[in-house]
């Protein structure tokens, strides 16, 4: 997989769907000063996959751990989705005005 991002990357075909961890991950590798890139966002990227790792591994847990299966991961999860939205359409509005 990570062959196919790095190819949809640098003919920069919009619209390509990939799978998003990978596609990070591929960006961190093919643009890193190794590659002969200038890694632009390198922080950024890190902290994404910090965070799906950190999602998994919560999420992961709240599933074996917790006596009510999945519903205590799904409204978390709503909840976590629904508090970022709001901040992020009062960050667009803050902007706009």
């Amino acid at each position: 997989m990570g062959v196919r991002n790095a190819t949809a990357r640098r003919l920069a075909v919009p619209d390509l769907t990939t799978t998003v961890l990978t596609l990070t991950l591929t960006g961190l590798a093919a643009d890193s000063r190794l590659a002969g890139g200038g890694n632009p966002r390198w922080a950024r990227r890190v902290a994404s996959v910090a965070a799906m790792l950190g999602g998994a591994i919560v999420g992961g847990w709240l599933v074996l751990r917790e006596s009510g299966g999945l519903g205590l991961p799904l409204v978390l999860t709503g909840a976590i989705t629904l508090i970022a939205t709001v901040v992020h359409v009062a960050s667009i509005a803050d902007a706009v005005n």
